[in-house]
């Protein structure tokens, strides 16, 4: 899940209750389909975009289905789609449960030297969806190369 720390960070998932809260605002059908593939208790990484260091920052577990993104629906937010209706809702939303705060973030130039990853969407050229697949081969690696505090 890459997200914009000015818009969302990890840390922001500390504020709401039970460290959860919803994924939405996603507005391009491949990244969707990958919201509805997922089931609660997958593990998701948290990577910020769109800042100096861009990196994978922690982890999180899903806890819903996908369900109908309301800030769809809603005229004054940001992600409201006229097109998108309760009757034929366009966009999905799942809720997240903050799992794991990595010490130090992962970072995108750490990710790119390892030969293992080289195939994984993320590092490709022009990848821009903010959810995207992550094998459970490539999974295995960064939690390998993570900075993990024991809980």
């Amino acid at each position: 899940m890459k997200t914009e720390p000015t818009e969302f960070s990890i840390h922001d998932f500390q504020e709401h209750p039970q460290c959860t809260a919803p994924w939405d605002g996603v507005r391009n059908y491949q990244a969707r389909n990958y919201l509805k593939t997922m089931k609660p208790g997958d593990i998701v990484f948290i990577y910020h975009s769109n800042v100096k260091n861009r990196g994978i920052v922690g982890t999180a577990t899903v806890v819903s289905k996908a369900v109908p993104d309301q800030t769809a629906h809603d005229p004054q937010s940001n992600y409201y789609d006229s097109r998108s209706t309760p009757e034929n809702p366009r966009w999905v939303q799942i809720d997240f449960r903050l799992q794991t705060v990595f010490i130090e973030p992962l970072l995108l130039t750490t990710l790119k030297q390892q030969p293992e990853l080289y195939d994984m969407p993320l590092l490709k050229r022009g990848q821009r969806l903010s959810v995207q697949p992550v094998s459970h081969h490539h999974a295995h690696i960064i939690f390998g190369l993570a900075n993990i505090a024991d809980n």
